[in-house]
């Protein structure tokens, strides 16, 4: 009996992820190669189906073998495949599945990136085994994906999973980059983080490792808190309480099994989880305090695992 083969894609500003994998879920080759930019986002799609079709070839595959190409996008995606707006590739008002498959010729499905990730990491990652994760991504924004039942809660408009953009601070003062204030992305996002830390350097003339980083990142104020800074500990205990706060909403509405952070920034590991877990079991009723926490695995392939997925759901 033939192997069945499928593609995850996962498009983004500046590089384009593909992975090819068998429909156990086993990742055989991955590839990456920068993004084609031009006035005509149709120009990077054309680019995209040529390296599938190229790596089709080159592999031998034929027609009956391939489930399809699943394709991750910076936006939101509609049930049927239509996209409204990708700014930063140069497409609006289009049918993501509809042009990849005219160009393939394979079935295709499209999804959010970040709903991808999600589902990657429920297929094959740290939520595997779980019907119902939730997934949080901390990296320059703060990005998430809900699974529910096996499949993800994109919503009517495909913008479900915005946790980024949940209110935790009604009192803040400056606008997040989505135009409202207090979201969750200006606490715990990587970019929040560092705000935070030069908000308290500022304010305070406490000593602390952290004034002797030129430019200051989130990885050096999670290793000055590790080491016991009590000014990147105050930093870390606020983003991981904001971050608990929106998680502990989630929970009251969805109850799932697991909650997966991913992201860059959660390669600071368990500080994160053991300090948002702290603040989280008082946040929720009884019937919710034993929500589990986990660190996602699948690093930056979650994206084109969740969207192999999509073709062989």
């Amino acid at each position: 009996m033939e192997q069945r083969i499928c593609f995850g894609v996962d498009i983004g500003g500046t590089a384009v992820k593909a992975g090819m994998f068998d429909i156990e879920g086993n990742l055989l080759e991955k590839w990456e190669f920068s993004t084609v930019k031009s006035a005509d986002g149709k120009v990077l799609l054309k680019s995209v189906a040529g390296f599938i079709k190229e790596k089709i070839h080159e592999k031998k595959l034929s027609d009956r073998m391939i489930a399809g190409v699943g394709v991750g996008v910076p936006g939101p995606v509609k049930e049927d495949g239509h996209v409204l707006i990708l700014p930063n590739l140069g497409l609006s008002n289009f049918n993501i599945e509809e042009e990849l498959k005219k160009l393939l010729g394979l079935p295709v499905k499209a999804g959010n990136d970040a709903n991808n990730a999600a589902l990657g990491e429920q297929w094959m990652g740290s939520g595997r085994g779980c019907q119902s994760m939730v997934m949080v991504t901390l990296g320059t924004g703060v990005g998430g994906g809900v699974v529910v039942d096996g499949r993800v809660l994109a919503g009517k408009n495909g913008a479900g999973g915005e946790i980024g953009h949940i209110l935790v601070n009604e009192n803040e003062t400056i606008s997040c980059g989505c135009g409202k204030k207090g979201c969750l992305e200006q606490y715990s996002s990587a970019t929040g983080i560092v705000r935070m830390a030069k908000e308290y350097l500022n304010s305070s003339s406490e000593a602390s490792a952290l004034r002797s980083y030129k430019n200051l990142n989130a990885k050096e104020i999670f290793d000055c808190a590790k080491s016991g800074d009590s000014l990147a500990l105050a930093v870390v205990e606020k983003s991981c309480y904001y971050l608990a706060k929106a998680l502990a909403h989630i929970a009251q509405v969805l109850d799932p099994e697991v909650f997966v952070i991913g992201g860059g920034v959660s390669r600071a590991g368990e500080i994160i989880t053991d300090t948002i877990r702290k603040y989280y079991r008082g946040m929720v009723m009884e019937a919710l305090k034993d929500t589990e926490f986990r660190l996602a695995i699948l690093g930056n392939d979650a994206g084109i695992y969740g969207a192999a997925k999509l073709v062989i759901a």
